[in-house]
């Protein structure tokens, strides 16, 4: 069907899950807890979670496949500020404002991946390299004196690392987590990976609700009864942390006594690894392929979710295509828009009616509790 997925060296993290798994999952010694509903439907809350995480923290735009040659740039809008990702002629990759320094207009429209040396401002036709850098201006004899190194587009603070873009708004963050999540994203050969489908789902839901739904493993015998749940064992997965960070795995049912195997193709084609990036971003990768989500909020009631699909190489036969189309129409559209972020909605509607105070968890649900855990203390 395709060419051998590259295997690399497992991180003692990712071993560590598995031997966890196969000894009967993680065990939570807590008991029941309570997350105020409030969380999910206080216009004042999203406001204060936009200033003190979403502006400050490091942010996975995209998987570095979305941009897979020199020369490229996309523009990007779900993060209320219109940006451009770009892959400069040295491969550098680079997230700036997607504004002309000129007179401040919007320099590339759409959505769509563009391939090209240089952007032109559609308005004065100033021109930027995919470095940033202005490169020309019609009549510079109308600008005496400008200094073209001073008019570069507006970088902001950007880190590539196993296969994803981080950015940041704020000077100064601190992309260390990501550069150590990269060696977890390297031993799956992120980065070699080809970005097979793109969606934006528009979720009429808090974004937590989201994350909530990927941070436990106790619905997936419920939710997924119909898709994929028959293929995992209830309840029994393993998880741990990496700074705010989340990291678990759960076994195929049929396949859990691999995972005392040391052999990592054994253990890729057995386990499916989750990660949870703070503040809203979820990697699910499978045996066979890896879906990238990166959340949005827009308010206090809608997120726009991104689903990247990655797979080994692009598809060379009628035969690939059609296997992940069905793959992707499985997960994108059968189990996460159809399942995952309908019970997300659905949740979204009975918070809103203000019949729940607070809603409760339970030792399944632990994940979810770390995670609010991480926002409250940030708030």
């Amino acid at each position: 069907m395709n060419a051998p997925m590259k295997i690399s060296v497992p991180t003692p993290g990712q071993l560590a899950l598995a031997a966890q798994l196969a000894a009967g999952g993680t065990a939570s010694k807590a008991g029941i807890t309570y997350v105020d509903a409030a969380a999910y439907t206080s216009p004042e809350r999203h406001a204060a979670e936009q200033a003190r995480i979403f502006s400050r923290m490091p942010l996975v735009i995209a998987p570095s496949a979305l941009l897979p040659q020199p020369n490229m740039a996309v523009p990007h809008d779900g993060f209320g500020k219109p940006l451009l990702i770009a892959r400069d002629k040295a491969g550098t990759a680079r997230v700036f404002l997607n504004v002309c320094r000129h007179r401040g207009t919007r320099l590339v429209e759409g959505s769509a991946p563009v391939c090209a040396p240089r952007l032109t401002c559609p308005y004065h036709a100033w021109s930027y390299a995919l470095d940033g850098s202005l490169v020309g201006l019609p009549r510079p004899d109308s600008f005496p004196g400008l200094d073209k190194a001073q008019f570069g587009l507006k970088r902001l603070p950007t880190r590539e690392a196993g296969g994803l873009i981080w950015f940041a708004f704020e000077e100064g963050a601190d992309f260390s987590e990501a550069e150590a999540l990269g060696h977890d994203f390297d031993a799956f050969d992120m980065a070699g990976q080809h970005l097979f489908r793109r969606r934006t789902h528009d979720v009429p839901a808090n974004w937590k609700l989201i994350m909530d739904a990927f941070l436990e493993s106790y619905h997936v015998q419920r939710l997924h009864a119909a898709t994929i749940g028959p293929f995992f064992k209830d309840g029994v997965a393993s998880a741990d942390t990496i700074g705010p960070h989340q990291r678990s795995a759960v076994g195929r049912e049929a396949a859990l006594a691999a995972c005392t195997a040391g052999d990592w193709p054994t253990l890729r084609a057995a386990i499916t690894y989750t990660y949870q990036m703070f503040p809203g971003t979820v990697l699910i990768v499978s045996p066979d392929y890896m879906n990238l989500m990166v959340l949005m909020p827009q308010s206090e009631n809608r997120v726009l979710v991104e689903d990247f699909m990655l797979i080994p190489e692009a598809p060379a036969t009628e035969k690939a295509l059609a296997h992940w189309e069905k793959s992707w129409n499985l997960l994108d559209g059968g189990v996460f828009a159809a399942e995952d972020f309908r019970a997300a909605a659905l949740g979204q509607e009975g918070l809103r009616a203000g019949t729940l105070d607070r809603i409760t968890l339970g030792t399944l649900e632990t994940g979810i509790r770390t995670f609010h855990d991480q926002v409250e203390a940030r708030l």
